[in-house]
């Protein structure tokens, strides 16, 4: 099975499990999503591919997978629980990362035979993790911003808070994707490879990235189907944000 195909499973599967998660689980789902999708993106990162005849790294479509996870909750809820889903894949990265540097210290017995596993892979980790700490904490918190900055637009343009997904999906994901990834290649690999080489990385990881985006807006339109049918397992609203649906309503009706 070649590369492309598999990309292409772990699309589905990926948007696929946000989705199974989001229906069982509610917002509870998408925040467990969120911590999972960062913890796991950030070890198929170190990993290099090829597809569709470029150079990437691995983990464009997990890690595409939590901006699906963000834009549900700008969505059908507040920015603030789009806030706690970025503020929980951030707590739970920072503490992967400092676990893990923790396995490293430990010294094996005669009996250990894992040892020289662990140092290959968690001993890439500390540069790779802080580049995408310091890359989820920005682009996450840019993507909220602009889904509810596309919102209003939408809503002033034509005059309706509950149309035009698509617009605000796309607009905020598609934008906030580019700056994750420059900014991403350039923390993680300057120094280490030559200018030309990052540029070949990002190209193409914006590429596979915007594929992503683009075939998450059924997932973004279903996800609000099943929350207007009821058939979300969801808490009950607290004050906040039967404030922030009230003021939705009526920016609608006026």
């Amino acid at each position: 099975m070649t590369n492309e195909i598999l990309f292409l499973i772990s699309i589905l599967f990926y948007l696929g499990t946000v989705l199974v998660a989001y229906r069982l689980f509610g917002k509870t789902g998408l925040f467990v999503w969120s911590a999972v999708g960062v913890v796991l993106a950030n070890i198929e990162v170190i990993k290099m591919v090829t597809m569709f005849g470029m150079s990437v790294t691995l983990g464009n479509a997990l890690y595409a997978s939590t901006f699906v996870v963000t834009d549900i909750l700008s969505e059908n809820y507040t920015k603030a629980d789009a806030k706690k889903a970025v503020n929980i894949g951030l707590f739970v990265t920072i503490t992967w990362v400092l676990a893990t540097q923790m396995i490293l210290v430990f010294i094996p017995n005669e009996l250990d035979f894992i040892q020289p596993a662990f140092e290959q892979m968690f001993g890439l980790l500390p540069r790779m993790a802080l580049a995408g700490i310091f890359t989820y904490a920005v682009v996450q918190r840019l993507d909220v911003y602009l889904y509810h900055k596309w919102w209003e637009f939408t809503n002033k343009r034509f005059g309706t808070s509950t149309k035009y997904i698509w617009i605000r999906n796309n607009g905020s994901t598609l934008i906030s994707q580019f700056a994750d990834t420059i900014i991403f290649t350039v923390i993680a690999f300057a120094g280490v490879l030559p200018t030309a080489e990052m540029i070949g990385l990002i190209i193409p990881s914006y590429i596979l990235k915007s594929m992503v985006g683009l075939l998450d807006t059924p997932i973004i339109y279903l996800a609000k189907k099943w929350q207007k049918d009821g058939k979300i397992p969801d808490e009950p609203l607290d004050i906040s944000e039967n404030q922030e649906n009230m003021t939705r309503q009526q920016l609608e009706i006026a």
